[in-house]
């Protein structure tokens, strides 16, 4: 144990007198309020380097207040010195790319002092030890989202989303609340490092509804079906707080379960449930997102899509693939949400191919069996390699080479030229190849730290036969798409689904967001 405590649990302190400084200042400041948001952002950034050093250098650490079963606990190991990172990286990638993009705004100080106090919100969050720190921390983050919703108070819309996003958020606050009350009442004590491994016990009734509740916080954090509207609407705050979601905020009910993977672990029946929500909003979220004309638009649906594949993995036990995603995705999709400014420019700049070969549902077939048939041999090789591999980890790489087969068959098509066929059957190596070396990877950083995948038993191959199925049936619906998309059914399916089968509206009907109030 180091004498001496991580400098990253300094961060929240910085950042919140940094925002605290702002607040005095809400007004436009063009140089002084933004140089100082900057500022205490990178100062933030390296003292999560140097956390990561510390961690590397003197092993794990933890800082405690008070004793008892709801202790404040900070903790410094694998998961929270990632996280730690990766929120300081791309909250100053977002708050450098503010200082340009809020320049002018009659509000610039109190954005920035909002973000702040947001950004050292989270900073806590991902370094809490205990149920004590955890639940207040996801309170502080929702309350802080939803003012940088209302940043553009006059907007009608943007009142709808932040109500919404209150309503779905706080929610979530109230099942994990309740969740962490039964855990000290099962376990004795709300130490996360402290929950026991294995099954919970069949006579432990508040452990297996604390497990369900965890499901259901995560599930309402990460934008899940049917409640994902508010995620879809971000866009009516500036650019930079879409970016900003997307570091620990709207991916943290995977942070949560990843925390509470021993937990998570012992309760099939809880893991069964992440598997079919996450997957049916993966699904649901992927293929809205084709329909979708405007590029936040999609890159918001493509975020719902990617945390329903997050929860997946939770469900399947892939701990250490699960926070491999949430790094990767947060970071290519804060860069995609920073850089949409110049999309249609950068389309447009493209020169035409010319027409895509349609593939034949013969072709499909044929690309579908040389996928699986690429994956087979690099899950051989690697197995050689580095072992073999559960039935989670091929049942995930299935569903992702699956993605894949589309473009092997745009590559088999009759129409395709030679050099399309090369190129498809290059990237459909790379991406099995790829998929089994990050794999390796994520066990090597994080797996040590993460409980193992549960060896399946009748429910857990149900979850994994229907996953797998799903996603090929869905990626097989994709690839042959083009044959019929020009039946007048086709435009009527695309209208539903371009609305999201209309389950926002119906949100917005509940809630009362249709009628328009005029802001005070």
């Amino acid at each position: 144990m180091p004498t001496i405590l991580p400098l990253t649990f300094l961060a929240p302190l910085i950042l919140l007198a940094a925002a605290a400084l702002a607040a005095t200042r809400p007004g436009r400041r063009p140089r002084l309020v933004p140089m100082l948001s900057e500022g205490a952002a990178l100062v933030v950034l390296l003292l999560a380097v140097a956390g990561l050093g510390q961690l590397l250098a003197f092993g794990p650490a933890r800082a405690t207040l008070f004793d008892g079963a709801f202790t404040l606990i900070l903790s410094m190991d694998a998961i929270s010195a990632t996280m730690a990172l990766l929120v300081a990286f791309v909250g100053w990638i977002v708050l450098r790319y503010a200082r340009s993009y809020l320049d002018g705004e009659s509000r610039e100080g109190a954005f920035h002092a909002l973000m702040l106090a947001t950004l050292a919100a989270v900073m806590i969050l991902v370094q809490a030890g205990s149920v004590a720190v955890l639940v207040p921390a996801f309170v502080a983050v929702g309350t802080g989202v939803r003012q940088l919703l209302l940043f553009y108070r006059g907007r009608p819309a943007a009142r709808r989303a932040a109500v919404k996003f209150a309503m779905v958020w706080h929610a979530g606050d109230a099942a994990l609340a309740v969740a962490a009350v039964l855990i000290v009442v099962a376990y004795g004590t709300g130490d996360l490092a402290a929950l026991p491994l294995g099954t919970i016990a069949e006579t432990s009734v508040a452990a297996h509804v604390a497990a369900a509740l965890l499901v259901l916080a995560a599930v309402l954090k990460t934008a899940s079906f049917p409640l994902h509207g508010w995620l879809t609407e971000v866009m009516e705050a500036p650019t930079p707080v879409s970016a900003l979601l997307h570091a620990g905020i709207v991916n943290a009910g995977g942070v949560l379960l990843i925390r509470m993977a021993d937990l998570m672990q012992g309760s099939p029946g809880a893991m069964a449930a992440l598997v079919m929500i996450g997957g049916f909003t993966a699904l649901f979220g992927a293929t809205v997102m084709l329909t979708q004309s405007a590029v936040k638009t999609a890159l918001a649906w493509s975020t719902v899509a990617q945390m329903g594949f997050m929860l997946v993995q939770c469900g399947l036990g892939l701990w250490p693939l699960a926070l491999l995603h949430i790094v990767a995705h947060s970071l290519y999709k804060a860069h995609a949400f920073l850089s949409s400014g110049g999309a249609v420019q950068a389309v447009a700049s493209i020169r035409r191919p010319g027409p895509v070969a349609v593939p034949s549902v013969g072709a499909v077939l044929k690309s579908f069996a040389l996928a699986l048939a690429l994956f087979a041999g690099m899950a051989a090789l690697f197995t050689a390699i580095s072992g073999p591999k559960t039935a989670q980890e091929l049942a995930l790489g299935a569903m992702l080479i699956f993605g894949v087969a589309y473009l092997v068959a745009q590559g088999i098509a009759d129409a395709a030229p030679v050099e399309l066929t090369r190129r498809t059957a290059r990237a459909a190596l790379a991406a099995a190849a790829a998929y089994f070396l990050f794999q390796i990877l994520a066990e090597k950083g994080w797996g040590p730290h993460l409980p193992a995948a549960p060896v399946p038993g009748p429910l857990e191959w149900a979850m994994i036969v229907l996953a797998v199925l799903s996603f090929g049936l869905v990626a097989f619906a994709q690839a042959v798409f083009p044959l019929w998309s020009h039946h007048p059914a086709a435009a009527g399916v695309r209208v539903h689904l371009a609305n999201g089968l209309y389950l926002n509206a119906l949100l917005d009907r509940l809630i009362g967001g249709f009628r328009v109030v005029k802001s005070s």
